[in-house]
C-alpha cells in the first residue's frame, strides 16, 4: 500500500490529459458518424425513389439530390436501407452511438446486452418488414425480401408468420422473464405493496371504535378492581411498537341486542397453568440461515376460549399473570425473527438463481466428454440360439427321473437364458417339495450336467425351478448392456449393470440404494471381471464432479489400469504418491480418513437440515447454502477393496472396525463400499460386516459352507463359473450372467478419460494422524504457534468439544491448518490426545482459566 501511495504523486498530470485526447477524438467521431447515418436514413426514406436513381451519379454536378447530406446521404441510404437491411439500418447508427459513449467512458447502455438485442433486431426486423410489405418499398431491404421469399417458398405464408411470431414471443419471454413463477412473484409483490399503502392510509384503529365507549368504561372499572391483569391495549401497544412481532390485533367483540346482562371485559387473563414446552424464553440470535417450514402465524398457548377471556370475578396474583404473558410475547418475537431470516434466505437464494442461474458443478470440466460405446469391443450377434432337441431331451429326462421316484408332474415349461435354462415344474397334488429337493444330485447325474440348482419353491410363483446349464452358452458383452436403452435412460443415482438374468433381461441395480456390495468367489471365476463391470458402468454414467473412487488393491495388478483416471475420478490422502493403495498401513490411514470425511459430511448435512446427500446437493445447487460456511458440492465416494481377506490377515481389527463403521453410517452421506474377497470364510466376512452388507454377489465357490457364509444359503457351489453369479439383495437370490469386459477394453476406456483435461490432482481426503504419530507432537513452542491459536483455544474451551472439523467451520480453515492448530492445542495441554473418531477431551473447563493459561504462555 505504501509503494502505491508513493508512486501516485510522481505521475505527471499532463500524461492523463494527453491520453484522453485520442479517446475524446474517436468517441466524438463515432457519435458524429451515428448522427450522419441517422439523418441520412431519415432523409432517404422521405424521397427514396428519387434518391435511389441518383445514388450512382455522385460525380454528375447537373443532378441535385434532395437528401440532407446530398449524394453521400443518397449513397449511404441506398447501401444500408435499399440493398441491405431496410429500416434495421438505424440499429447500426445506434451501435455507433453506443461505441462512442463507451470510448468516452459514459456507460449509458450495457454493452453486451445492447449488442445482443441489436443483432436480434438486425436479423429478424428486415424479414418481418419484408413479410408485412410483401417486398414493396424499402422497409425490409433486399435482405429482408430475399429471406422472406425463401422461407415463404419452403414453409408457406402460415409457416412464415408462425416462425416470426415464435421468435418475437421467445424474445419477450427471455427479455422480460415472462415465466409463470416470475409473473406470480411480481404479482405477489405488487399486491403486498398495494396492501401496505392501503394500511398506511388507514386511520388509527383506536379512533374507529367510538361505538365501544361503554365497553371501555366498563373495562376501566374492572381494571380498578383487578389491576394485575394485562389489558388488550397493553398487548396491542407492545405489538405495534415491536415491528418484528407478527401478532394480529384482536377484533372487537360485538354483543347482540337482548343478550343477558353479563359483565364483558376487554382484558385478557393469562392462565397460570404450567407450560411444559421446552424452549428458551430469551430470544437468540440466528447465526446463519436455516431451512425450516414454519407457519407465519405466532403461537399463543391458549387451551380454551374460557381461559382466554375472563368473565370470573376472581383474579390471580400479578406475578402469575405478567410473567407468562411476557414469555409468550418473547417467544412470538423469537419465532418472527426466525421466520424473517428464513424469508430473507429464500429471497436471496432466488435472487442469486435468477442472476447467476443454478450452480453448475460440472463447470470446472465443462468440456469433459463421456466415453462412447465404441470403446468397448463388439462381439457380434449375441442372440440366444434355441436348441429344441436339447430342450426336449432334458425335459424327458427330468420327467422320467421324477416318475421313477413317484413324483408326478402336472406341468413343465422352460426359460432359456444366456448360460442356464430354467425348467419350471408344477408337481401334482400331494407331492412334497422336500422330496424333489433331495433329488438334486440324481437329476445332475441323469442330465450329465456340471451343476444343477433346484429352487423350491420359486419366490412369487407356485412352481419349482430346476436350473440346468446349457451345452453352448452365449456370451454377454459389456457393450451390449451399456448400449441398451434400459441403461442409457435410467434415472438411478449410481447405476450398476451386472449382466443378464435367466430370462435374458438386462439386470441393473442402484449402488446408492444397496447401499454396499459384498462380492466373493474363488480364483478365476469372474470376480475381478465383475468389479471391472461395476466400475465401467459407473464411468459411463457419472461425471467426474459427481463421483470419486478410493481403490484398494493388495494384489497391485487388478486395479492398476485405473491409475490413468487419477485426476478425474480418484481420491487419495494428501501425502500419498499414488491414488491406488497397495500398502496395508496406507489402507488403514485411508479408511480412517474416510471416517473423518463421513463425520465432516454429517456435520454439513446437519447444518443444512438435510437427511441425505441428494437433498444436500440439491439445496447447494439452488444456492440455498453459503460456501463461506464450509458448504460445498459433495460427490459420491465409492470405496473398492479387491482382496479383503489379505487385509484382514495383515491388519485385522484395524481394518475391520473402520470398514464396519463406514458400512453402518456412510450411506446417507454418499460413501458406498464394494468389498471383494476370494475366501469367504467366517473369520474374513464376520458377522459385523455381513450385517451391514445387505447386497451380496457370489461367483462360484468351492464348498457349500462358503456359499452359506456369503449368501446364508447354498447354491454358489453349484455355479458353472465364467461369470455365472448369484445376486442377493435381501429379498431373493437371482442368478445372473455377468457381463464380460476384457482388459484391453478397460485400458481404452481409461486412456480416453485420462487424455482429457482433468482436475489439478485427485480429490484429497482429510489428513489422518495415527495413534503412533500422535506421541510425536513434541514440546509446545509459543514462538511457532499459529496466528489463530488463541481464538481456536477459546472456541474449543467455550464449546467443550475438541473437534478439528469444528475449527474448520468456525474459523473457515482447511483441514491441514486446522489439524496443525489442534496438534498445538494438544502439545500446550489444552486438549487431550487423539481419540479415534470421537472428539478430543478438553482439559480446561472455563474461559477464565483459559485466559490465565494463555497469559502464562505469552510470558
Amino acid at each position: 500500500m505504501d509503494k502505491k501511495t508513493q508512486k501516485k504523486p510522481t505521475e505527471s498530470p499532463e500524461k492523463g490529459r494527453i491520453l484522453s485526447k485520442p479517446r475524446i477524438f474517436f468517441g466524438l467521431t463515432f457519435i458524429l458518424l451515428s448522427a450522419v447515418l441517422a439523418f441520412s436514413f431519415v432523409s432517404y426514406l422521405m424521397n427514396w425513389k428519387a434518391d435511389q436513381s441518383q445514388a450512382g451519379t455522385m460525380l454528375d454536378k447537373s443532378i441535385k439530390s434532395s437528401n440532407i447530406f446530398g449524394k453521400v446521404g443518397d449513397w449511404l441510404g441506398n447501401i444500408f436501407i435499399f440493398e441491405s437491411i431496410g429500416i434495421a439500418s438505424f440499429i447500426i447508427a445506434f451501435l455507433l452511438l453506443v461505441v462512442g459513449t463507451l470510448i468516452l467512458k459514459k456507460k449509458i447502455f450495457k454493452p453486451w446486452k445492447t449488442i445482443g438485442h441489436s443483432l436480434f433486431f438486425i436479423c429478424w426486423l428486415p424479414i418481418f418488414m419484408g413479410a408485412l410489405t410483401k417486398g414493396q418499398g424499402v422497409l425490409g431491404g433486399v435482405y429482408g425480401y430475399q429471406i422472406m421469399d425463401y422461407l415463404n417458398s419452403i414453409i408457406g405464408a402460415v409457416g412464415l408468420w408462425t416462425v416470426l411470431a415464435a421468435s418475437i414471443l421467445l424474445y419477450f419471454i427471455l427479455e422480460f422473464n415472462l415465466r409463470p413463477s416470475s409473473i406470480k412473484a411480481k404479482l405477489d409483490k405488487i399486491n403486498e405493496n398495494t396492501i401496505g399503502k392501503v394500511k398506511s392510509m388507514m386511520p388509527d384503529s383506536n379512533d374507529d371504535f367510538e361505538a365501544d365507549e361503554e365497553l371501555r368504561e366498563e373495562a376501566e372499572e374492572a381494571e380498578e378492581e383487578t389491576t394485575s391483569r394485562v389489558t388488550v391495549s397493553d398487548v396491542t401497544n407492545h405489538t405495534v411498537n415491536n415491528p418484528i412481532n407478527t401478532m394480529k390485533e384482536p377484533e372487537p367483540v360485538s354483543i347482540p341486542k337482548g343478550f343477558p346482562e353479563v359483565p364483558v371485559s376487554n382484558e385478557i387473563e393469562t392462565i397460570t397453568t404450567p407450560n411444559h414446552t421446552s424452549f428458551d424464553p430469551e430470544p437468540k440470535e440466528v447465526s446463519q440461515p436455516v431451512s425450516l417450514n414454519l407457519s407465519t402465524k405466532p403461537i399463543v398457548p391458549v387451551s380454551s376460549p374460557e381461559e382466554a377471556f375472563d368473565i370470573r370475578p376472581s383474579a390471580p396474583s400479578p406475578a402469575a399473570t405478567t410473567a407468562p404473558a411476557q414469555e409468550n410475547i418473547k417467544f412470538n418475537v423469537e419465532v418472527a425473527q426466525v421466520i424473517d431470516v428464513l424469508d430473507d434466505s429464500d429471497k436471496k437464494s432466488q435472487e442469486l438463481v435468477e442472476k447467476h442461474g443454478l450452480y453448475d458443478h460440472k463447470l470446472d470440466l465443462a468440456n469433459f466428454q463421456m466415453p462412447p460405446v465404441e470403446l468397448l469391443k463388439d462381439y457380434g450377434n449375441e442372440e440366444i440360439s434355441i436348441n429344441k432337441e436339447e430342450l426336449e431331451e432334458n425335459k424327458n429326462k427330468i420327467v422320467g427321473l421324477l416318475k421313477n421316484f413317484n413324483v408326478g408332474i402336472a406341468e413343465i415349461k422352460a426359460t432359456i437364458g444366456p448360460t442356464v435354462t430354467l425348467y419350471e415344474i408344477v408337481p401334482e397334488a400331494g407331492i412334497r417339495v422336500a422330496a424333489i429337493k433331495k433329488l438334486q444330485d440324481d437329476i445332475a447325474l441323469n442330465l450329465s450336467a456340471l451343476g444343477i440348482r433346484i429352487i423350491a419353491p420359486m419366490p412369487g410363483k407356485g412352481t419349482i425351478g430346476i436350473e440346468v446349464p446349457r451345452k453352448n452358452p452365449t456370451m454377454v458383452s459389456m457393450r451390449s448392456v451399456i448400449a441398451s436403452q434400459k441403461f442409457q435412460n435410467t434415472d438411478m443415482d449410481l447405476p450398476v449393470v451386472f449382466g443378464k438374468t435367466i430370462s435374458n433381461e438386462i439386470f441393473m441395480a442402484d449402488l446408492s440404494k444397496m447401499p454396499h456390495l459384498l462380492m466373493a468367489g474363488a480364483t478365476g471365476q469372474g470376480k475381478s471381471v465383475g468389479i471391472n463391470a461395476i466400475l465401467t458402468s459407473l464411468l459411463y454414467k457419472k461425471h467426474p464432479s459427481e463421483l470419486k473412487f478410493v481403490m484398494v488393491d493388495p494384489k497391485k495388478v487388478e486395479l492398476s489400469l485405473y491409475s490413468k483416471i487419477e485426476r478425474h475420478y480418484l481420491a487419495k490422502l494428501p501425502d500419498a504418491e499414488e491414488a491406488i493403495i497397495t500398502d496395508t498401513n496406507k489402507v488403514i490411514n485411508t479408511l480412517n480418513s474416510l471416517c473423518i470425511e463421513m463425520d465432516t459430511r454429517y456435520d454439513l448435512l446437519k447444518n443444512a437440515f438435510c437427511k441425505n446427500l441428494k437433498e444436500y446437493n440439491k439445496k447447494f445447487t439452488e444456492r440455498k447454502l453459503n460456501p463461506e460456511n464450509g458448504h460445498r458440492y459433495l460427490p459420491y465416494i465409492v470405496l473398492v477393496v479387491d482382496e479383503f481377506a489379505d487385509l484382514i490377515m495383515t491388519a485385522g481389527k484395524e481394518v475391520e472396525l473402520p470398514i464396519a463403521r463406514l458400512a453402518q453410517l456412510a450411506r446417507a452421506v454418499g460413501i458406498h463400499l464394494i468389498v471383494a474377497t476370494q475366501r469367504p470364510s467366517v473369520n474374513v466376512i464376520t458377522g459385523m460386516i455381513k450385517a451391514n452388507f445387505p447386497a451380496r454377489a457370489a461367483f462360484r465357490v468351492i464348498s457349500s459352507v462358503d456359499s452359506r457364509t456369503i449368501l446364508d444359503s447354498p447354491g454358489a457351489d453349484q455355479l458353472i463359473g465364467k461369470g455365472d453369479m448369484l445376486y442377493f439383495n435381501g429379498n431373493e437370490i437371482l442368478r445372473l450372467q455377468c457381463a464380460f469386459v476384457d482388459t484391453p477394453e478397460v485400458e481404452r476406456l481409461a486412456e480416453f478419460i485420462g487424455e482429457q483435461k482433468g482436475y489439478a490432482s485427485a480429490l484429497l481426503l482429510p489428513e489422518y494422524v495415527s495413534e503412533d504419530s500422535t506421541s510425536t507432537v513434541g514440546a509446545f513452542d509459543p514462538n511457532e504457534k499459529d496466528a489463530l491459536f488463541e481464538e481456536a483455544a477459546r472456541i474449543i474451551v467455550s464449546t467443550q468439544q475438541g473437534s478439528t472439523s469444528m475449527l474448520q467451520r468456525q474459523l473457515k480453515l482447511g483441514y491441514n491448518r486446522a489439524g496443525r492448530i489442534m496438534d498445538q492445542l494438544e502439545a500446550s495441554g489444552i486438549v487431550g490426545g487423539f481419540n479415534g473418531a470421537k472428539a478430543r477431551e478438553v482439559l480446561i473447563s472455563d474461559l477464565h482459566s483459559l485466559e490465565q493459561f494463555l497469559e502464562d504462555l505469552r510470558s
